[in-house]
């Protein structure tokens, strides 16, 4: 193993060491958000460091091997252990592989929770039916996934479309997994009110976002200017009775967020405020590196029916991600959330990605 990686490796090892005695230190003095960002700093270290020890305890076996080879008189000895010898190799170049990987700089936002927001693009009232298709999708992925959803924000059309929704997904690796998904989605169908059996082509746009702890962006109440009103909407002798709506703007930059799902005013604040802080870490990331266009139009694009990350072929029952050029012939499970297949082909791209680009950053 190169001796950087294992440099590497053993200042993971003693930061372990470190971490967990802060831990320790964290949950006496009563700080949960700094527990969290511990607890999942110690997460992704502790597969690292799982085979990094198998590592090392391979090497000292094929060392002793390579000795019994070097001293054994019985010809069919030596060449069991020659065959032995090869087959540890093999396992030690693995090994190797998958801790270069593991050392190359990973995404920060990885085991975060995350913002799902979708919207419907071209294509009318279709590309909002297909809006409210993604949005089922997404959270029968994370149903599956065994991660806790919930609807922060929507803005339902009367036929069961959604024109925008906004779901928070918290689990383990849930950035991690769903960032992929960003882009616009394409479907290929004859809608319930076509006529004359004609396929239809529209869109809905997803931006997927790393939920911001308070810790994290810290945003002046001078900044704020935070509006009340009536929710709106059909139904209910609640509607319209209470100003429970919220509306929040961020006046440095502009920002709105709107959320009125709730009946309290207190949770109406509550989750426009963690939108805000998405938006508003999205925002001054973009304005950090300049050189790359804004991340929103570069996960979501215009919306436009010729820019597309995925197809949904109704008629073919397929679905087709554009950028492995992987086709499924089973879009009734994919809409059922069954993604893995999927998202694992993307993770695995960009993990080869990221291989070739080289450890010039272990140094």
């Amino acid at each position: 193993m190169d001796a950087r990686l294992q440099k590497r490796l053993s200042d993971m090892a003693e930061e372990r060491r470190v971490l967990e005695d802060r831990l320790a230190e964290t949950a006496q003095a009563g700080d949960p958000a700094e527990s969290r960002r511990l607890g999942r700093r110690l997460a992704h270290l502790a597969p690292i460091l799982d085979r990094y020890a198998r590592w090392q305890h391979l090497e000292r076996e094929m060392a002793a091997l390579r000795k019994m080879a070097r001293e054994e008189t019985d010809e069919e000895l030596r060449a069991l252990a020659d065959q032995e010898l090869e087959a540890l190799r093999r396992t030690i170049r693995d090994l190797e592989a998958a801790l270069e990987l593991d050392l190359i700089p990973r995404d920060p936002d990885d085991d975060k929770n995350v913002l799902v927001e979708i919207r419907a693009g071209a294509g009318g009232e279709e590309a909002a039916l297909f809006a409210a298709d993604l949005m089922r999708m997404y959270l029968r992925y994370a149903e599956r996934q065994g991660w806790r959803s919930e609807l922060l924000s929507e803005s339902p059309t009367d036929i069961g479309g959604m024109k925008e929704v906004v779901l928070l997904i918290e689990g383990d690796g849930a950035y991690s997994r769903l960032k992929y998904e960003r882009g616009v989605h394409r479907v290929q169908r004859i809608p319930s009110t076509e006529s004359g059996g004609r396929i239809h082509t529209s869109t809905a746009t997803v931006a997927v976002l790393p939920e911001v702890e308070e810790v994290e962006l810290e945003i002046s109440p001078e900044d704020l200017k935070i509006e009340t009103m009536r929710a709106g909407g059909a139904g209910g002798q609640h509607v319209n009775k209470t100003e429970s709506a919220v509306r929040i703007t961020h006046l440095p930059t502009g920002i709105s967020v709107h959320s009125q799902d709730e009946r309290s005013q207190h949770k109406n604040r509550d989750r426009a405020m963690r939108i805000l802080r998405a938006r508003l870490k999205e925002r001054f990331q973009e304005e950090q590196a300049s050189e790359v266009a804004a991340k929103r139009r570069a996960q979501v694009g215009t919306g436009d029916r010729s820019e597309r990350v995925r197809t949904y072929n109704f008629p073919q029952g397929r679905v087709t991600d554009h950028r492995i050029g992987l086709t499924l012939h089973r879009l009734e499970s994919v809409l059922d959330g069954d993604l893995n297949e999927l998202i694992t082909a993307l993770t695995h791209q960009a993990e080869q990605e990221r291989l070739q680009q080289g450890v010039e950053g272990l140094g």
